[in-house]
């Protein structure tokens, strides 16, 4: 399929057939999220991956959300809380090797990250995090369609109980959204047979220039 019909078969499923997820599906849909568009390229943020099972129960106790549970994997986006300078020199490290550069080539470019991150509250930092999150999830959502793995993004759950389940906290980490992957149950998902419901490309992006 091309990726129009990529897209188009993939919605956010309801129910999970008790099927496993292949681990070189998983792997490429990590390797995916990891090539996300990133600001700055830092990547404030990272994706746990959750196949226990009944460590997934625990994380969805009180969510309406099933599918944490039921699905075969749950990829769980969690920003830093903030950006230190360890942070930043780690990322400058990790640039000069691989791209073969000199660290004092960077010099100009690590201090604009510097002035620019560590200049501002904690709090803003998360928020510019989390945001970049999202773009993670987008990508994962598309590079899970490609691999025919179903997936359902979810915001409703306990950030604080999954903080502390995961031990986020002491890892500098705060949860913002999840993704379960699985195979959707085709008789037992009212959501399955039914057709997407989307705007006329001509309405939702109208030209205006």
């Amino acid at each position: 399929m091309n990726l129009q019909d990529t897209l188009s078969w993939r919605y956010a499923v309801k129910k999970y057939s008790d099927r496993r997820v292949e681990d070189d599906k998983i792997r490429r849909i990590l390797e995916a999220t990891n090539m996300s568009a990133s600001s700055v390229g830092i990547q404030p943020y990272r994706v746990l991956v959750v196949e226990n099972k009944e460590l997934r129960k625990q994380l969805g106790e009180g969510s309406f959300n099933t599918q944490i549970a039921e699905a075969s994997h749950l990829l769980v986006f969690a920003a830093y809380a903030n950006i230190d300078q360890a942070m930043i020199d780690d990322y400058m490290a990790r640039t000069a090797a691989i791209r073969s550069t000199p660290l004092d080539q960077l010099a100009d470019f690590k201090s604009k990250l510097e002035s620019f991150l560590l200049a501002r509250p904690a709090e803003d930092n998360f928020t510019w995090a989390a945001r970049q999150t999202y773009i993670a999830l987008g990508t994962a959502l598309i590079a899970a369609a490609a691999e025919k793995v179903d997936t359902t993004p979810m915001e409703g759950f306990d950030p604080a109980q999954v903080d502390r389940i995961l031990g986020l906290t002491e890892k500098g980490l705060r949860s913002v959204v999840l993704l379960s992957l699985g195979y959707r149950d085709e008789a037992g998902d009212w959501l399955a047979s039914l057709p997407k419901v989307r705007l006329d490309v001509e309405e939702f992006a109208p030209v205006v220039g």
